[in-house]
């Protein structure tokens, strides 16, 4: 089993409940095929760099999974055929690459407590100073 890590755009002309709708189709069909989603992220609506099909906008979604090889060519095969599907990348990843994702999740997670704390100190040093 190799880890993959799929990167998908869908238009912007779906509404929420489609666009959900979408992922939940492309993750119940890796699930199917007996892969493990190890990571899914909602990166939201972003600026395209050029223009899909006349959209200059589209919803990213990110699935990082566990799976065989021969499940990566049917996946594509479905973005290929599904017109909400804007453009689609798919990488596997290697051990550096597995490792620096879990590094990026773990210190996301960590991230929201370190910098209220970080902060305290330096507002504390700075109104020393004035005081001086």
């Amino acid at each position: 089993m190799n880890q993959y890590e799929t990167v998908f755009i869908l238009t912007p002309v779906l509404s929420e409940e489609q666009m959900k709708e979408a992922v939940k189709k492309y993750e119940g069909h890796l699930k199917a095929k007996d892969a493990k989603i190890v990571h899914r992220e909602n990166w939201g609506m972003r600026k395209l760099a050029y223009p899909i099909q006349k959209k200059s906008t589209g919803f990213y979604h990110l699935l990082e999974y566990t799976a065989d090889g021969a499940i990566i060519a049917d996946l594509e095969l479905q973005f290929k055929r599904d017109e909400r599907i804007l453009r689609f990348l798919t990488v596997k990843l290697d051990k550096h690459a597995i490792a620096y994702n879990e590094k990026k999740r773990r210190l996301k997670k960590e991230a929201p407590a370190a910098p209220a704390a970080a902060g305290k100190p330096e507002v504390a040093q700075t109104e020393e100073k004035t005081k001086s």
